[in-house]
């Protein structure tokens, strides 16, 4: 238009309808592919990404969840890492070198009141950088979809179903506000994936970080409300439950505490002098005799000492690989409960 009727209300018109065309031209670009800046927070290098906008309604559905049974997504969990050991003992077969990285297959769980974190780490196969964008984010699943419609408008919905939709993975923002996961592939690098449970992720190399061989470790900066998950017997009871159906080994890290007699450094420097006094002993008085014997029935002095270690917590096979006459009544109404 000449300047002349950009003033008319026909040019008014005109350049309202460019501006809307525009807009939604800058939307759709938006909608089909995620948008990708540096990250000022995060390590150097790291990229955000914005979470797919079904993923975006999936967090949004759980963030505000006032669902009670949030320990669900400590199954979830353990059973993505079961699913991921799966994958790399798959692997193996085929692929000789692919558990040269890390032998041991297993899960270990640790806690930390003081940071009050909570940490799920398997050796199983890995996620590459692709893999933490893709499957953690950007790309839009059935299951994602289908989930959110089972759960939108519906107050009643069943958030313990999440699992059988494949994205379970995010019910552990039913009790976390942040969550960081470091990955390593036997492909690729090791990366961290990180979101505070707002609209988009990160993404980085971890260059810095104690390399954990293979596998993948979860770590959930726990909300105010859910510091029963820093508790260590609450934790284990938990995991005990969730572990009936994992062949693999899953490893608390437990404190225990035990009573130990200190040494007495003064006895210790009597027998050091016993030699050279043998030849007073005999020419001590009967009342120093006795002392001595009262000093031989005191109790010995004990103090009270906390190590930490990990543990086996599902030490028994799954209970269809057993015996049937190795399985009690008790463990058959426990495993259809």
């Amino acid at each position: 238009l000449r300047s002349a009727e950009l003033g008319s209300p026909k040019g008014r018109r005109h350049a309202a309808t460019m501006r809307f065309f525009a807009s939604a031209l800058v939307l759709l670009a938006a909608a089909s592919a995620p948008a990708v800046v540096l990250a000022e927070e995060a390590a150097a290098g790291a990229e955000t990404f914005e979470f797919q906008a079904e993923v975006n309604r999936l967090m949004d559905i759980i963030i505000n969840s006032l669902y009670k049974n949030k320990e669900i997504f400590l199954r979830e969990v353990i059973s993505n890492g079961s699913d991921a050991l799966d994958k790399i003992r798959f692997l193996a077969v085929s692929d000789k070198t692919a558990l040269d990285s890390k032998k041991e297959l297993e899960i270990r769980i640790s806690f930390d009141k003081d940071a009050r974190t909570l940490t799920i780490a398997d050796s199983g196969v890995g996620m590459t950088k692709a893999d933490l964008v893709a499957n953690l984010g950007t790309v839009a699943k059935s299951g994602t979809t289908n989930f959110v419609e089972a759960m939108s408008g519906d107050a009643s919905g069943d958030l313990s179903l999440i699992g059988q939709f494949g994205v379970g993975f995010y019910s552990v923002y039913l009790v976390a506000d942040k969550v960081r996961v470091r990955s390593k592939h036997n492909d690729d690098g090791q990366h961290v994936w990180e979101s505070a449970a707002d609209s988009s992720f990160s993404v980085w190399e971890d260059a810095t970080g104690e390399s954990i061989g293979r596998g993948t470790e979860i770590t959930l900066y726990l909300k105010e409300d859910a510091g029963e998950f820093l508790d260590q017997d609450r934790l284990e009871e938990l995991v005990l439950r969730y572990s009936e159906f994992i062949t693999f080994p899953i490893y608390l890290y437990k404190s225990k505490t035990e009573t130990v007699e200190l040494e007495d450094e003064e006895d210790e420097e009597d027998l050091d002098d016993e030699d050279e006094e043998d030849d007073e002993e005999g020419d001590e008085d009967l009342d120093e005799e006795d002392d001595e014997y009262e000093d031989e029935d005191e109790a010995p002095r004990t103090t009270t000492v906390t190590n930490w270690d990990w543990h086996q917590v599902n030490s028994e096979s799954a209970i269809w690989a057993r015996d049937t006459s190795d399985v009690g009544d008790d463990e058959y109404r426990s495993f259809y409960k």
